[in-house]
């Protein structure tokens, strides 16, 4: 993860990316309704919207397809009710679609039993959502450990094991504390710790920091990217704001009315928007936080003297005001220090000063 730092592979899709596939799902639909699986097979699986609101029918996802890498942070985000929190859903099957396939490690969920759905929930699966849902007569140490109790762990290990997830989340010294004689932050943090206690193989967090004040909000995304940067999870993150989609993620998929538009890194969403939708979207996302220096670079001079040498991925945000001060273009240079152009006091000030033609 990161903050002002490379966002991860420039692709719309994963399939044109070298990265192995955690979790996918394949034409995913939820209709509400009575008669919705029985609809969607008559309409040969791709209705229109005139057809699903005549018959009386509420399609909460639509035809939806993605796929999330080994260690990736996808955010899925839009306004509400769009769908995103019952695709998350979908996903982890707490709601079960009424068409499609969800595959988790090569295995399609929506054919897995009950029983073996349980299993996966309580050992690979952990969940974050925007109401903290502490048990209030419990501490923090039971708090945590409580998952690993279903589990059937014996008191020992599982105290050891939540000790070791409140200390990585910054709690140590709260054990005996009960969740009323926690900030809101630190409630958050316990629901973190919570989920990581049962060494998740993926991650959803829905909305999990939205309850909380502006200030706590920023703490809790930072200790995020610290978590992340510490554990590299598979995580699926929903959220409705762009600024924190834009620190947090290595790829965004926007929805709209149950349907993904766009998905791509942050600076594909902000520079190249697929339609008016997202260009309206993401109209106030201040450029210099998603654009790279790669994106601005012209070619470079022959034998050119620069000041400093910045990698292809670093965002402006991050060198404008060094780059503002020099006196020579920055070099631009790749993963292998290899410059591959120059970037130049003009373009950056363009930018910041959003003359940069958007696409």
């Amino acid at each position: 993860m990161k903050d002002n730092s490379p966002v991860g592979a420039a692709a719309n899709d994963l399939a044109t990316a070298p990265r192995t596939v955690k979790l996918a799902c394949r034409n995913v639909w939820k209709l509400y309704g009575a008669g919705a699986e029985s609809f969607l097979a008559r309409h040969g699986g791709d209705p229109s919207a005139e057809q699903i609101d005549k018959a009386g029918l509420i399609a909460a996802v639509r035809d939806v397809s993605l796929e999330v890498g080994v260690g990736e942070t996808f955010i899925i985000m839009g306004l509400s009710g769009s769908g995103k929190s019952t695709l998350v859903r979908c996903l982890s099957r707490l709601v079960q679609p009424t068409a499609g396939e969800v595959i988790f490690e090569g295995r399609d969920l929506l054919k897995a039993s009950d029983k073996e759905l349980i299993e996966i929930r309580r050992h690979k699966m952990g969940m974050v959502f925007q109401h903290f849902a502490l048990l209030p007569h419990l501490t923090v140490l039971g708090n945590v450990a409580f998952p690993l109790s279903i589990q059937g762990v014996d008191k020992a290990a599982r105290e050891a094991r939540a000790r070791e997830v409140i200390e990585l989340v910054g709690l140590a010294g709260r054990e005996t504390a009960f969740p009323r004689e926690l900030s809101g932050g630190q409630q958050q943090r316990v629901g973190i710790a919570r989920s990581l206690a049962v060494k998740p193989e993926i991650w959803f967090l829905d909305e999990p920091f939205s309850a909380l004040d502006p200030l706590i909000r920023r703490e809790m995304q930072s200790e995020l990217l610290r978590l992340q940067s510490l554990l590299q999870k598979t995580i699926v993150f929903i959220t409705h704001d762009f600024d924190e989609a834009i620190r947090l993620a290595d790829r965004i998929a926007i929805m709209k009315e149950g349907s993904i538009i766009q998905t791509g890194t942050p600076e594909e969403i902000v520079t190249r928007p697929a339609t008016d939708y997202v260009a309206e979207f993401t109209r106030e996302v201040p450029r210099a936080k998603v654009v790279s220096a790669r994106a601005l670079m012209s070619p470079a001079a022959t034998g050119g003297e620069y000041a400093v040498r910045v990698p292809a991925s670093a965002k402006i945000a991050a060198i404008a005001s060094a780059i503002v001060a020099a006196d020579r273009p920055f070099a631009v240079i790749d993963d292998t220090g290899k410059v591959i152009g120059e970037l130049r006091r003009d373009a950056v000030i363009d930018v910041l000063a959003g003359r940069e033609g958007r696409s």
